[in-house]
């Protein structure tokens, strides 16, 4: 036996196979050098016995192995064969193809077995791979193609070869429908007609190419495609495939449309919004200069009547209120219009002067606290809008301040990030959020019983402040107070 295990080792020079001898008389099992090699045991570790042998097969495959062994011994023809995983000294499982033949005496009884084991670990780690692709694959959602690169050969498109359920699933076709035809022959005729200049370039220069198509199904309905195909190689940099992703994007087209759809609609909704607007903001304004015209010349006359003076004064108040409406929605509409707005700098302290001495009656009337905190006292901002903004939360705060309790209002500006941020605090009545926050900068919304109150200064504010690129934030509590916070950039 040593002699054959000489002649053993000069086989594993030719090959990669670890070569067993098992005496079935006396259970002795002998390896060759291979089991030194090629799974890293040292002498002294392998044992001469039949159990060395078994202690090493995994404890899940020993009991099959050995049942398929001894069936093949007893029935003393034919060869055996078997995978199976063996220990390597490391402790890690190796993967085995062993093939095995028996020698008998000339009794034909069995005496002896010499296998060959080989280290099959890469093809089934590859096999596995190629299986949790194939699942993959299989389970996808997107439709996969496969398709060989013929164009060389029949100046034609990549024929396909392969295709996942998905795709079978989106097209209604069978795979006998599919395998052989062109991918183009899924395409509709305006889908190849606009892509076909890329999808021949694509190919010519075997590059990546996407495009979204319209596919046909077997029933001759459209439905809308996102396609990615991608040129497959070979170690020769030879283009041998193609692999085609398509994802359904009908919905996605249809939402696409709709949105479109109402964009237009909005859009013309929007400029018949403003030009009735423009309608009744400006040619009213000729009648109301007339009507207040006409009510002045009335206060050079004494009228004695009590109830026609009555009647003339209702009159009066009913045209300045509409008239003031109609000024205001003059404003909306111009800064609606001039979104863009020129800044200049603003030195804050000068300006809060300026802002009091603006309403001198609700100020010694209201006579206030006020505190002013500047970190950044220089603003780049649009002088005009940031005074209607202050001199509106100015004059809420104070119109709608508490009886009997003197109006505090705070005001600060801090840098951030080169945004400035400027809060205004008062102590008055505050706003019930829960009840009106949708509502707050809403047109002509009031919060309070107040007999000037036209509900259109919260709603101008937002809309200065957005205009100029800004947004606006409200805290309020019922008799707390209110606080705005309002962020610019300052560039």
């Amino acid at each position: 036996m040593y002699n054959e295990i000489e002649k053993f080792n000069v086989v594993l020079k030719a090959t990669s196979d670890t070569i067993w001898d098992w005496d079935t008389k006396t259970n002795k099992f002998v390896w060759n050098k291979g089991i030194e090699d090629f799974f890293g045991y040292k002498k002294d570790e392998i044992r001469e016995d039949l159990q060395w042998w078994f202690e090493k097969i995994h404890p899940e495959d020993s009991i099959r192995m050995s049942v398929k062994l001894y069936s093949f011994i007893e029935e003393k023809e034919g060869k055996w064969q078997d995978e199976y995983r063996f220990q390597h000294a490391d402790g890690h499982y190796c993967y085995i193809n062993d093939r095995g033949m028996l020698i008998k005496d000339k009794n034909d009884n069995v005496v002896r077995m010499i296998g060959a084991m080989q280290d099959i670990s890469k093809v089934k780690l590859e096999e596995e791979r190629l299986k949790l692709l194939e699942t993959v694959i299989n389970q996808s959602s997107d439709a996969i193609i496969i398709s060989e690169n013929n164009v060389a050969k029949t100046g034609s498109t990549p024929k396909i070869i392969y295709c996942n359920p998905a795709f079978t699933k989106m097209s209604g076709y069978c795979k006998d429908d599919i395998l052989g035809k062109s991918i183009a022959s899924f395409l509709s005729y305006e889908s190849v007609r606009n892509n076909m200049e890329n999808i021949i370039y694509a190919l010519r220069k075997k590059q990546n190419i996407v495009f979204e198509g319209v596919n046909k199904n077997k029933n001759g309905e459209n439905y809308w495609i996102s396609c990615s195909s991608t040129p497959i190689f070979d170690n020769n940099k030879t283009n041998t495939h193609w692999i085609s992703i398509q994802r359904n994007i009908t919905s996605e087209k249809i939402r696409e449309t709709e949105r479109e759809n109402l964009i237009i609609e909005l859009t013309k909704n929007n400029k018949d919004l403003k030009q009735f607007s423009y309608i009744i903001s400006h040619n009213l304004r000729a009648p109301l200069s007339n009507l207040t015209g006409l009510l002045a010349l009335l206060e050079d006359y004494e009228i004695k009547e009590t109830e026609l003076k009555e009647i003339v004064e209702g009159f009066s108040k009913s045209t300045l209120l509409l008239n003031q409406t109609i000024e205001d929605l003059i404003k909306v509409i111009v800064i609606k219009d001039n979104p863009s707005t020129l800044k200049e700098k603003v030195n804050l302290k000068l300006f809060f002067d300026s802002i009091i001495n603006q309403i001198p009656y609700l100020m010694e009337t209201k006579n206030p606290i006020i505190t002013t905190s500047f970190e950044q006292e220089t603003l780049y901002i649009n002088k005009p809008y940031l005074e209607s903004i202050v001199l509106n939360l100015m004059t809420n705060a104070l119109k709608y301040s508490k009886e009997n309790i003197k109006p505090e209002i705070n005001v600060s500006t801090k840098l951030k990030n080169n945004k400035i941020e400027i809060t205004f605090s008062d102590n008055g009545l505050g706003i019930d959020l829960e009840k009106n926050k949708d509502k707050i900068f809403g047109l002509y919304q009031r919060f309070h019983d107040y007999p000037d109150s036209k509900g259109l200064g919260l709603y101008l504010i937002k809309t200065q402040v957005e205009s100029m690129g800004g947004t606006i934030s409200i805290d309020s509590q019922i008799n707390i107070g209110t606080t705005f916070k309002i962020t610019l950039n300052n560039e």
